[in-house]
């Protein structure tokens, strides 16, 4: 994982979660760190503000997205493809 895109997802999610940005790691999944379905939307609309990336993200169906968001190194993962995709 890229430091930098790792610590300003993690960043983004503690914003969400309300919560430290120490109590936020990799392998915790959005569901462990108390963000629901309004947190998510919200999280990928930070992203995409963050990195100046298009999401390919259906809020009204978030399990037929080309987007994982398993966990928080799933989503690390997926926006470093993105970053690389859109701005490569």
């Amino acid at each position: 994982m890229s430091g930098d895109i790792s610590e300003r997802i993690i960043k983004i999610i503690a914003e969400q979660a309300v919560l430290e940005t120490s109590d936020v790691s990799p392998e915790k999944t959005l569901e462990d760190l108390g963000v629901d379905s309004l947190g998510l939307v919200e999280a990928i609309f930070a992203i995409e503000e963050e990195f100046d990336i298009q999401v390919p993200f259906n809020a009204n169906e978030p399990d037929k997205s080309d987007f994982d968001i398993s966990s928080l190194a799933a989503i690390v993962a997926a926006v470093e493809k993105l970053v690389a995709e859109q701005h490569g």
